[in-house]
């Protein structure tokens, strides 16, 4: 599978959300595109991931 441009292996079965946690993101500040349409925070737990997806996390990031 591809995450934000880097080649990575899928070991086990995975969904969204843990997928999300394990890359050390906060779910509350992603915005997700799996396969080139964007995921709704409330699809996260019933999407599998599987090795041909592309996935794209991008955090929010507060400041001034």
């Amino acid at each position: 599978m591809r995450v934000n441009g880097k080649v990575t292996e899928l070991t086990g079965t995975m969904t969204l959300r843990d997928l999300i946690s394990k890359s050390g993101f906060r779910e509350d500040r992603v915005a997700v595109e799996l396969n080139g349409r964007i995921v709704p925070r409330s699809d996260y737990d019933s999407i599998r991931i599987k090795n041909d997806d592309s996935l794209e996390i991008v955090g929010f990031v507060g400041g001034g």
